[in-house]
């Protein structure tokens, strides 16, 4: 267990576990959901994924309506990539950057959790689907988040490939 704390990076700890641990000690609080674990192998598993779907909540939910909104502003993602090249500290603003989008994320999600305790509580039938409508809105955020992922993977490639000089190999791979 200890090798496996000691693998974690700063980035998983603060965007995964710690906002993971939140959702379960304070979703259990204030919904009657119990989120917490007992073993704490299963528990650091579980915090984890907790964190990982809020991760991806505002990633895919609360960066866009803070975009739309004009509350942030991204830097075009060639830009990003060249000037993080240039400023190793950029890559470091940005996964603090994360962590605050995250942090969002949990209230909301918590928020949410309320109001699904909520719900539940007033609608008895939906309880019986719970376990289903769960699986099914993790389905689609994964997907929705391998997709973003994948066009993130395809931006970087195609920056990398295009600020590589004239004269330097590429991988063959990437060639078309």
């Amino acid at each position: 267990m200890k090798d496996l704390l000691e693998k974690l990076s700063t980035y998983n700890i603060f965007n995964y576990l710690f906002p993971g641990v939140l959702v379960a000690v304070f979703g259990t609080a204030v919904s009657s959901f119990d989120l917490l674990a007992d073993d704490i192998v299963v528990g650091v598993f579980l915090y984890y994924f907790y964190g990982l779907v809020v991760s991806r909540i505002g990633s895919l939910v609360i960066e866009p309506i803070l975009k739309w909104a004009r509350v942030v502003r991204f830097a075009s993602y060639t830009d990003f990539v060249v000037a993080s090249r240039i400023d190793k500290k950029i890559d470091m603003l940005s996964e603090q950057n994360n962590v605050y989008r995250t942090l969002a994320s949990t209230f909301l999600c918590l928020t949410l959790l309320g109001l699904a305790d909520w719900a539940l509580a007033r609608l008895p039938t939906l309880s019986v689907y719970r376990a289903h409508i769960t699986v099914l809105l993790l389905l689609v955020l994964f997907i929705w988040s391998y997709r973003k992922q994948t066009n993130y993977v395809s931006a970087r490639v195609k920056t990398a490939l295009r600020s590589t000089s004239p004269g330097e190999e590429t991988d063959s791979r990437f060639e078309q």
